[in-house]
């Protein structure tokens, strides 16, 4: 199975002189230039042969290895805006019982990671963070009475899955043939779902029944 990538950022350009005279360009982004589009498809794949497709009205919820399933109004509005894209392709959505082409699956990722910081080591010993001479205590040293501290950072990410069950049985198994993952601040929003599912399928023009 050949499988091609692409990626695209709510970003697109940032000047040279915009660069040049922040330290940190990035933390002026809105949460929509801070998102980042990923597709995946199978090269193999013929898009235009399916012609029906089912989804569920619930999405995965993946939070450290954990599943459950929950159908927030922002998981519907994530749903409705995948199943508008589809159905703007040229696909119908039909019950799972009508043996649809295509199964889409939805979920929501998240993923928390902690760590420690030793203060000590890490002002002591990078002077660009803190420098005694930029207030007028050249000589001295720096000490931090906070010693260590813990730090938890929790991501999230949307993505969508589409598995070919027109030809499973034929060979056996349920083959992904599409894949997008939605990156990012701000993501999970009803408000923009639909904006930010346009942009992730706008990604792959040959996702489109033929006509």
């Amino acid at each position: 199975m050949n499988k091609h990538f692409f990626i695209g950022l709510g970003l697109v350009t940032l000047s040279a002189g915009v660069i040049g005279c922040s330290k940190d360009p990035l933390a002026n982004l809105t949460q929509e230039e801070s998102r980042i589009y990923i597709t995946n498809y199978d090269s193999l794949a013929n898009f235009k042969s399916y012609t029906t497709f089912t989804i569920s009205d619930s999405v995965a919820v993946i939070n450290n290895n954990n599943v459950s399933r929950e159908q927030t109004a922002i998981d519907i509005a994530f749903i409705n805006a995948i199943r508008t894209q589809l159905e703007a392709r040229g696909y119908t959505r039909v019950a799972r019982t009508a043996k649809p082409d295509l199964a889409v699956n939805v979920s929501r990722v998240y993923n928390t990671t902690t760590g420690i910081i030793n203060y000590n080591n890490y002002f002591g010993g990078y002077g660009g963070f803190y420098d005694p001479f930029d207030y007028g205590f050249g000589g001295f040293g720096y000490f931090s009475p906070f010693g260590y501290a813990t730090y938890s950072i929790r991501e999230g990410a949307l993505s969508v899955d589409i598995l070919d069950l027109k030809n499973a049985q034929s060979s056996n198994r349920i083959n992904g043939i599409w894949s997008g993952l939605i990156r990012g601040s701000g993501i999970f929003n009803s408000s923009t779902a639909a904006s930010q599912v346009k942009m992730l399928f706008e990604q792959s023009p040959y996702l489109r029944k033929s006509n």
